[in-house]
């Protein structure tokens, strides 16, 4: 219960930024427009580029914009604070809570991000929709699917961000790490463009980093190009990062904590 009150405060302290909320389904669904027609001179050019029509190249930009704030993809989110809190020294009193520090983040960012979602998410991707021919899905099943798949793409991208903001305990500020993994994150997530339509290699590697987990994975099950088998595949290939990275932050994070030095003392 202390986890799940932990996630419903962070849901009431993101929704009551209701300017910065309705500024950012602002800038999503402008972002949106400007990549839907970007989509559509180079789909125009290139038919079924990825394997992917250009109503299923429309869906996969807008679902992008649906995720981008959710998932964090660029750094940034309740993590920025931890981030503070490890240069400041802050960290300590966290440290003396009766809580676990990685559990509590990760309430909190779940908190956070099903604001988001539901703020920054439906709101641009019901926009597109009224623009745009787009290939949503008609069966409830999809939805569910997708809904699971942008949950586990959350936990994923908690799982990188947390990671970068343990960093911050050798390095002080891990403001720079943040923005090379948010490039990072915007190349192999497929938020530039759908990883099918890299090179026969670096695709297939790309779908396999962590990175996928965030959108492409997400996105192709919502246009069905993952189903039945395929979709479970993804489903695991997400649910596998997220343990590993989960796992790998635990350590990390015991071994960091093993000695904290707060402001010299």
């Amino acid at each position: 219960m202390l986890y799940a009150a932990v996630a419903t405060g962070s849901f009431r302290r993101y929704a009551t930024y209701r300017v910065a909320t309705a500024a950012g389904v602002f800038t999503n669904t402008v972002f949106g427009f400007i990549v839907a027609y970007s989509y559509t001179a180079l789909w125009d050019q290139r038919p079924h580029l990825g394997g992917y029509d250009l109503p299923q190249a429309l869906t996969f930009a807008w679902t992008g914009q649906a995720l981008l704030a959710a998932t964090s993809m660029m750094g940034g989110g309740g993590i920025a604070e931890l981030q503070d809190r490890i240069r400041t020294g802050d960290i300590a009193v966290d440290l003396h809570r009766p809580a676990d520090l990685q559990l509590w983040w990760l309430a909190a960012d779940l908190g956070r991000a099903v604001l988001q979602l539901a703020g920054r998410g439906i709101v641009p991707l019901a926009v597109g929709a009224c623009f745009f021919e787009l290939a949503l899905p008609e069966a409830p099943l999809t939805w569910l699917l997708f809904l699971a798949s942008a949950i586990l793409a959350v936990v994923v991208s908690f799982g990188l961000r947390y990671l970068v903001a343990l960093t911050s305990f050798w390095l002080l500020d891990g403001a720079g790490l943040s923005m090379i993994t948010g490039l990072a994150a915007t190349f192999f997530s497929g938020m530039v463009l759908p990883l099918p339509v890299f090179p026969d290699a670096l695709a297939h590697a790309a779908q396999l980093l962590p990175w996928a987990a965030l959108l492409q994975v997400p996105a192709d099950v919502l246009l069905g190009a993952r189903t039945g088998a395929g979709a479970l595949r993804g489903l695991l290939l997400q649910a596998g990062w997220a343990v590993a990275l989960l796992a790998l932050g635990r350590l990390v994070q015991s071994y960091a904590t093993r000695k904290v030095v707060v402001n010299g003392g």
